[in-house]
């Protein structure tokens, strides 16, 4: 089953207007304009690492659920670096803590699993192809 995403950021003088959706379902994302008044507050690496640490976060609650584990809380912290302009990132990393009444194993299991099925990670890792259309 293929599930369509856009991501579309209209940006004029302090008006940042952004809006994400999945097949059709809109969602308006609030990211303030840096203090120039011109572009985002939050830059392209940041929500690429919140693209990952979201993915998982997500992707936890919904392996755990087909398990029947239960999970109160996730959180994910994600790292990189960025070098000179035009470079890509590199030495992504990113950790994530389980809090479950489930077995220590079991969540650490999970966790492992989750990180082989991850699709935001595992598109990274295989690399992709962008293409600019005009």
């Amino acid at each position: 089953m293929s599930v369509e995403i856009s991501a579309t950021i209209k940006n004029k003088f302090n008006q940042n207007d952004v809006v994400v959706q999945t097949n059709g379902d809109a969602k308006v994302v609030q990211i303030a304009s840096k203090g120039s008044g011109y572009g985002s507050a939050i830059n392209g690496g940041e929500l690429l690492l919140l693209s990952l640490a979201t993915c998982f976060c997500n992707d936890i609650y919904r392996e755990a659920n087909k398990r029947n584990i239960p999970v109160s809380e996730v959180e994910v912290e994600c790292t990189g670096e960025f070098g000179a302009e035009g470079e890509p990132g590199r030495n992504f990393r990113y950790k994530a803590n389980v809090t479950s009444s489930a077995p220590a194993e079991k969540v650490d299991e999970l966790i492992r699993y989750t990180d082989s099925i991850a699709e935001v990670q595992n598109t990274l890792r295989s690399g992709l192809s962008i293409t600019l259309t005009t």
